[in-house]
């Protein structure tokens, strides 16, 4: 079992003491459970509860939400209909094609998961504010709490200006029994989100790793300000170049963080003393589950390779260009797929499905190219994602932390928002070599495109959950690709309003084009 941090301390200790029946909708009033007479009577239990807004957290990396849908709508994951297997009622066939209509459980899921996450933290934030008011907190040390639960709204927030874009903004949790909020514009969102992380920075801590890992600290602030400036042009028509570079280099001169020797020793089981992360996930199988990540993406018969407690579900597998896009020496593609002949955990017997239709037989041979998206993808088409470690013996849940904002990640930003604002894209040369040198490569050479250093940035941040946005911010999300042979309509860069939501709140606008 992994250390357990300071911040999987509090979680543990906030399981123990606090129900979680976090509010999914909206209209939904649980403000008359509030209960501070026998919580929140010193710092020490404030503390504790606080956990709960980071266990709103560890559902990000789990099949069938936000995350998912992140990653199936971009061009790098797919989860193709193996015959009877992964039609999902065509969601996912749906998410990947952009043909999307808000039906589709992974939306509501998704709309649920971020709003449950802001709820959480606006009810913290009164129960604090509450705890205060009785004398059982000084000002400071609320005021410390507060700042932390509100960059953590922030992030939720974020993501739900990043994909769905006009959402409600709800930032108090006593609201009247008939709440029904009405949608904001994506510009009021952005500006709400920018406010939040500029008034709460000073108020941060400015420290990294050991108590603080894993909490919101000055420096995830200022790292999630310079992606959200990065995409200031996509969420507002306005760029802020500069203003990312401000905010990327906060972090980057701070020298409390840095490239890794390896970029392998990110997303190790025990990768909790990387230097690398700024905002993780402690992820731990038996404290902090939710990383399913071998269940998603391994052919059943993988369970005998790495000796798992439960069998894979054979679904998640990685884009064939964008595989391809990698080169044969880059490190980072020995790291971040499983590809080729599959052996049991002895190294020498094969992996075998009986079950296979596959061209060449029931030894499980993952394959690169996937010959259909549906309705009959073979069983081994995809090279599966291998980036974060599969121990032997591992359970269906990882106990490898998440990097939310990572280092090499705003290093990126910083080089992208200095070539944009200087109309010169070799200016990010000094910032691909260090990373291309880790992963056993020369530098770009001079002349390189914006085209090239997407797929450079692509290649470093895969299955980070960044690769949508980057593809909106340049301008290739909606080109057909790979699988998808037809270009999708621009309304697509956002995600449906759930139909659920729509219907229990009308109050609510359902996006452009749906």
């Amino acid at each position: 079992m992994k250390k357990i941090t300071l911040a999987g301390k509090i979680v543990i200790a906030a399981v123990a003491v606090l129900p979680f029946n976090s509010c999914t909708n909206l209209d939904e009033t649980l403000y008359s459970q509030i209960e501070t007479e026998n919580f929140f009577r010193n710092e020490e239990e404030v503390k504790a509860a606080v956990g709960a807004a980071y266990t709103n957290l560890y559902g990000l990396m789990n099949h069938g939400s936000y995350f998912s849908s992140q990653e199936v709508n971009s061009n790098e994951v797919l989860i193709p209909q193996r015959g009877n297997d992964w039609y999902d009622g065509g969601q996912w066939l749906n998410t990947h094609l952009h043909t999307q209509n808000g039906k589709e459980d992974c939306y509501n899921n998704s709309w649920n998961y971020l709003y449950g996450g802001v709820n959480t933290c606006n009810r913290l934030i009164l129960q604090v504010g509450q705890a205060l008011a009785k004398g059982n907190l000084d000002q400071a040390t609320a005021d410390a709490y507060v700042s932390e639960l509100r960059g953590l709204r922030a992030l939720f927030y974020y993501w739900l200006l990043d994909s769905f874009g006009n959402v409600p903004l709800v930032d108090r949790f006593d609201v009247p029994e008939d709440f029904k909020p009405a949608t904001s514009t994506r510009a009021q969102v952005y500006a709400f989100v920018e406010s939040e992380l500029n008034t709460i920075s000073p108020l941060l801590p400015k420290q990294a790793g050991g108590a603080f890992y894993g909490r919101f600290t000055y420096y995830a602030a200022q790292a999630l300000l310079s992606k959200l400036y990065l995409n200031a042009a996509v969420y507002t028509g306005t760029a802020q170049w500069q203003k990312a570079i401000d905010a990327a280099n906060n972090v980057i001169s701070s020298g409390k963080f840095s490239a890794s020797r390896t970029y392998r020793e990110n997303f190790v089981t025990q990768n909790e003393g990387s230097s690398e992360m700024i905002l993780a996930i402690p992820y731990d199988k038996v404290f902090a589950k939710g990383f399913n990540l071998p269940q998603m993406t391994l052919h059943y018969a993988s369970q005998g390779t790495f000796n798992l407690q439960a069998q894979p579900w054979n679904g998640y597998c990685t884009a064939t260009d964008f595989y391809n896009s990698y080169a044969d020496n880059d490190e980072r593609r020995k790291n971040n797929f499983i590809v080729g002949p599959q052996k049991l955990a002895d190294g020498v017997t094969d992996c075998v499905d009986p079950s296979a239709d596959d061209p060449d037989g029931p030894a499980l041979n993952y394959t690169p190219a996937i010959n259909e998206l549906f309705p009959s993808c073979q069983r081994q088409a995809g090279a599966r994602i291998g980036k974060y470690e599969f121990a032997n013996g591992s359970t269906p849940d990882l106990s490898t932390d998440f990097p939310i904002l990572r280092f090499s990640d705003i290093w990126l930003v910083k080089a992208e928002a200095e070539a944009r604002n200087a109309g010169n894209w070799d200016l990010v040369l000094t910032y691909t070599e260090p990373l291309r040198v880790r992963a056993g490569l020369s530098n770009l050479a001079a002349g390189v495109t914006a085209e090239q250093f997407l797929a450079e940035r692509s290649r470093e941040v895969f299955y980070e959950g960044w690769r949508r946005s980057d593809l909106i911010r340049f301008g290739e999300f909606s080109k057909a690709k790979g699988l998808r042979t037809s270009d999708s309509a621009p309304e697509r860069q956002l995600w449906p309003i759930p139909v659920q939501q729509l219907n229990a709140n009308p109050n609510l606008k359902q996006n452009p084009g749906y």
